[in-house]
């Protein structure tokens, strides 16, 4: 435009900008009222998304308005472009971004409700944070009329070039997203590595697995470690599992009688210890004569993992106890010796230290 600027003008573009400030304003009171009603909602979604639209709108209310102003004034159409141009490029930066904290929480919150518990699984985020971003920084390029052709041409060379270099960085990469897809491991779990390590699932970034050990340090895996290692997981396909205790009566005992008053132990302690499954049958197994005992075996159910060492020592200490009111006798291990010299047999007792209990016989040569 080559006309000169009136007083119109200036009273047209002061009004369309104070109706974008208007706008925002209005619209960031708007969602902060969605937003604390989202807040009572149980789905996190709804927050991460009204909290990107407080955000988004706002800005693009006052871009609208400063984009009107800019048409009503008699600017030069080089001036116009440009104005228009800066004031699109604003919008997508600020749509981008907003866009990438929307997926990234969204990603958050579907796995951190999948694995039921506090940590993330950070790769799905990072991943999705970076593809959003990149995404609007190609459409930021291609708005400024710049040709992403090249850009994609050399992005597929170099990045050949990357992947040999980084082979062992990729490898983890694809190692987490493969553990994560599967299944097989979920922030949470408890599992232990045919290597010795073992311990909680902490988290899962693109480059390593963290693991809180029981002694509450952190263990470090890489993810083609864990991917490659035989594991087992104490919390798939259930939480709740098995335990098993070995205990050993005498000879002389009334099996009967040991099997129900271990019966109402493991219901004592199933019932009263934090951990332990109240709905658990005991179970009792005799399996074997052994040297000075019979041995049998005690199942219980527990919570999870880390709560058998609680369940295992109330047990034991109810146990003993009871078995020593009821007159049940755990008796230490003992094995018989026969010592011959010549046509002498020397029968001896030996605990299972090896001492020799009882006088020894002379033996004669």
């Amino acid at each position: 435009m080559n006309r000169v600027l009136t007083l119109d003008d200036s009273v047209l573009a002061g009004i369309a900008l104070a109706a974008g400030l208007l706008a925002a304003f209005l619209s960031r009171t708007v969602l902060r009222w969605l937003a604390k009603h989202a807040k009572r909602t149980r789905w996190s979604g709804d927050d991460v998304m009204v909290d990107a639209l407080r955000t988004v709108v706002p800005w693009a209310a006052i871009a609208g308005g400063a984009a009107s102003a800019a048409a009503v004034l008699p600017l030069k159409k080089a001036v116009q472009h440009t104005a228009n141009q800066s004031l699109t490029v604003l919008l997508i930066f600020v749509v981008t971004v907003s866009a990438a904290r929307v997926v990234a929480g969204l990603v958050r919150s579907v796995t951190s409700s999948r694995s039921g518990v506090a940590g993330s699984a950070t790769i799905f985020v990072n991943i999705t944070r970076i593809l959003v971003l990149a995404i609007g920084f190609l459409v930021v390029l291609q708005t400024l009329g710049i040709s992403i052709a090249p850009l994609l041409t050399a992005l597929g060379v170099g990045g050949l070039a990357v992947a040999l270099a980084l082979q062992d960085t990729l490898a983890n990469l694809f190692a987490g997203i493969h553990i994560l897809a599967s299944k097989t491991v979920q922030p949470g779990d408890y599992i232990k590595l045919s290597s010795g390590e073992e311990g909680y699932v902490e988290d899962i970034n693109w480059r390593q697995t963290t693991v809180r050990a029981l002694s509450n340090n952190l263990v470090v895996i890489p993810n083609g470690q864990l991917a490659k290692s035989n594991m087992t997981n104490y919390m798939r396909p259930e939480q709740q599992l098995t335990v098993l205790v070995q205990v050993g009566v005498a000879y002389d005992s009334d099996l009967e009688h040991v099997e129900r008053v271990t019966s109402e132990v493991i219901a004592e302690v199933m019932a009263g210890v934090d951990g332990a499954v109240p709905d658990h049958e005991p179970a009792i197994r005799f399996h074997t004569f052994g040297d000075s005992r019979i041995g049998f075996t005690v199942i219980l159910g527990v919570g999870e993992f880390s709560d058998q060492y609680r369940i295992k020592h109330e047990f034991i200490k109810r146990l003993h106890r009871r078995y020593r009111e009821e007159g049940i006798r755990i008796p230490a291990p003992t094995r018989t010796v026969a010592l011959q010299q010549g046509a002498v047999v020397i029968p001896q007792q030996r605990s299972a230290d090896g001492a020799v209990q009882g006088e020894r016989p002379a033996l004669h040569d």
